[in-house]
């Protein structure tokens, strides 16, 4: 339910719809401004490479060394005793089977590498320049326009 009577509601769209309306001009204009799409280019490529790292960088890495020393107990001595045979057999074994435990091991790390991509691209989502640049203008238009403006925009 809203504490507004119907008169103070009319008299606050005709602001809030100015306050957008500005917002979307000034997108506009700085859509053309060759600095500020290099800058915007630049941070989407700083963003891919930076959640690309993290997932299919560290996490699977990390997973891939973390589980094995749990299981021992955190002994490093145990975990490399219980590893070392199988390496062995790794090495040991024909080219078939190499191949196999390879790409087994490939698409293990893919697929932690995707759900992790996946899961950060959720938590971690892109901001644009462009916002950034249109809310620091919006704060000082809203300054400008102070006593135009409702309370609450």
């Amino acid at each position: 339910m809203s504490t507004l009577s119907g008169p103070t509601k009319t008299a606050q769209a005709p602001e809030v719809a100015a306050y957008w309306a500005e917002r979307r001009r000034y997108l506009e204009r700085i859509r053309k401004s060759p600095e500020v799409r290099q800058r915007f280019w630049r941070e989407v490529a700083i963003y891919l490479a930076r959640r690309l790292l993290w997932s299919f960088g560290f996490f699977p890495i990390f997973m891939a060394f973390w589980i094995p020393l749990v299981l021992s107990s955190f002994n490093p001595v145990v975990m490399a005793s219980d590893l070392i045979p199988l390496l062995q057999d790794f090495v040991s074994s024909n080219p078939e089977v190499q191949a196999t435990t390879l790409s087994t091991l490939t698409i293990a790390w893919a697929s932690v590498g995707f759900f992790f991509l996946m899961f950060d691209f959720v938590l971690t989502p892109f901001k644009s320049p462009y916002e950034y640049e249109a809310d620091v203008y919006m704060r000082a238009w809203e300054q400008l326009n102070h006593d135009q403006l409702p309370s609450k925009v």
